[in-house]
């Protein structure tokens, strides 16, 4: 879906380096702001996710986290004990 929107610079140089930047990548100047748009939104985006995260730490430091390898030990013994339990229902079957 195409819309249209009039964007007007009030500073003539931005305007200037932004034509000159168009002729350089030979894009339009409207894939370039829209561009830089969408950068700007993302990194909003992530500036509203940080007070999220460190709601998060914290949380995590006052239950008790758990370490990488705390949780990679525990996602080994559950696939060993479905690889025996496949074994198991494998000679049942046969």
């Amino acid at each position: 879906m195409t819309k249209k929107m009039t964007v007007v610079f009030h500073d003539e140089e931005l305007y200037t380096d932004l034509k000159i930047e168009a002729v350089k990548r030979n894009r339009p100047a409207s894939e370039i702001i829209a561009e830089a748009l969408h950068e700007w939104l993302d990194e909003r985006e992530d500036e509203d996710l940080v007070p999220i995260i460190k709601a998060s730490l914290a949380e995590g430091k006052e239950k008790g986290n758990y370490t990488w390898e705390e949780v990679a030990k525990e996602v080994r013994g559950t696939i060993a004990k479905r690889r025996k339990a496949l074994l198991v229902a494998d000679k049942r079957n046969v």
